[in-house]
């Protein structure tokens, strides 16, 4: 896939804001400081459309990115993040168990991953939740820069073992470096081909959701 046009679409507070439309959602979630809005400003070779921010936690509203007038980029909350309050953090805010369990448009879940870290426990937690409920979703070891390839395989390896103990099978994996660019291709792949099949439960009706 190539992205030949990528704009900011709007953000929102709760899910009945986001885009009425047919284009379906590809999401990008993780911890705060995981590096996602630098993946997402490789992924669209695009420096500044994901604002970057010195503060973890930075991003608190759900932020639509329209690319190539076909599908949208969805730039979610970071979760778990000690500095914000306890009210704005939870583990899992309302805004993103909202959007992840109830917003029809979206139809795919990408979970980022610090790739230089051992399996950390709201990781696991958050993907159990997703598990549990049926959501889509594949993961992204970010910063793969930082290790050698030996260290990355290692660390792939080891947060695949892990998932295995509760997982018959397990979700589609990817290495990113923001840097480098490394797996750019793969994951815009992916999407490519995500978008080609269909949901499961195709919804005509507009979102209701009231908060």
């Amino acid at each position: 896939m190539q992205i030949t046009k990528a704009e900011f679409k709007c953000s929102s507070e709760k899910i009945s804001q986001v885009p009425k439309d047919d284009l379906r959602d590809i999401a990008f979630i993780g911890r705060s400081n995981v590096g996602k809005s630098s993946l997402i400003n490789m992924l669209t070779s695009r420096k500044g459309l994901a604002k970057v921010s010195a503060t973890p936690g930075k991003t608190r509203l759900i932020n639509h990115f329209c690319l190539n007038n076909s599908w949208y980029l969805v730039d979610l909350p970071g979760y778990g993040y000690a500095r914000v309050s306890k009210s704005q953090r939870g583990e899992f805010s309302k805004i993103i168990l909202d959007y992840v369990l109830k917003c029809k448009k979206m139809h795919f879940l990408f979970v980022l991953v610090d790739s230089r870290l051992e399996p950390q426990a709201i990781d696991l937690k958050f993907i159990e939740m997703l598990g549990m409920n049926g959501v889509p979703f594949g993961i992204i070891f970010t910063k793969a820069d930082k290790l050698s390839a030996a260290q990355l395989r290692r660390s792939v390896e080891r947060f695949s073992k892990t998932l295995a103990e509760q997982w018959e099978e397990l979700p589609p994996m990817f290495a990113t470096s923001s840097e480098k660019g490394a797996g750019k291709e793969e994951v815009l792949n992916f999407i490519d081909e995500c978008l080609k099949q269909k949901p499961e439960a195709e919804e005509s009706e507009p979102n209701n959701a009231e908060n």
